[in-house]
């Protein structure tokens, strides 16, 4: 059966707010609300989300069409970047870029991309131990964290060649519970047609 690794949507941004308690813009909302009317998401026997406000809002749509409730694990946020605080998009992806060129260094105090791998694994491998993997589960968090833990999933390297694409997040990837084989790219959580098109 299948786990889904799933990123929060758009989020309104405003450099005078913490960045884990940004939640949801208006597009995002409205991506996670199509996504929650697609088939695929009652099939979903559990959700465990990131702390983070942006998570959390999507887990939520998301567990609603469920009909289930969400579980929160700390240990899914993003990667911690509070040493520098918000920097603007441009300065962002250029620092990102550097994050994933060189994941066994800090980027001025950054957790490095080793560290946030090791946690967003830990997180996902403490979830599956007793878990039944008949029950499709979902974990809902971050772009550059999902991106670790896929790169770890499909045993890549750790490169930004395989971050989600196309900006805003809102992607996913689907892989198999039994032997933890990934099955699929990104795709956009709302055009995502189910296990069939994996």
């Amino acid at each position: 059966m299948l786990g889904l690794y799933i990123t929060h949507p758009q989020v309104r941004i405003d450099p005078d707010v913490p960045v884990p308690k940004w939640g949801l813009s208006d597009v995002g909302r409205e991506r996670a609300m199509a996504a929650a009317a697609m088939p695929w998401v009652k099939t979903l026997g559990r959700i465990v989300s990131s702390d983070e406000t942006k998570a959390i809002e999507t887990a939520e749509i998301l567990a609603r069409a469920a009909g289930i409730s969400i579980e929160i694990d700390e240990r899914g946020h993003e990667n911690d970047r509070s040493a520098t605080g918000f920097l603007p998009p441009p300065e962002f992806e250029k620092a990102a870029d550097w994050f994933f060129a060189h994941p066994d260094k800090s980027f001025h105090g950054w957790e490095r991309a080793v560290e946030a791998q090791a946690r967003i694994v830990a997180m996902v491998e403490t979830a599956l131990t007793d878990h039944d993997p008949a029950v499709p589960i979902a974990f809902v968090g971050h772009g550059g964290v999902g991106t670790l833990l896929r790169c770890h999933i499909g045993r890549m390297p750790i490169t930004r060649s395989h971050d989600q694409t196309g900006g805003g997040g809102g992607n996913l990837y689907a892989f198999r519970l039994s032997d933890r084989q990934l099955l699929t790219g990104w795709v956009a959580m709302e055009t995502w047609q189910g296990p069939g098109s994996a």
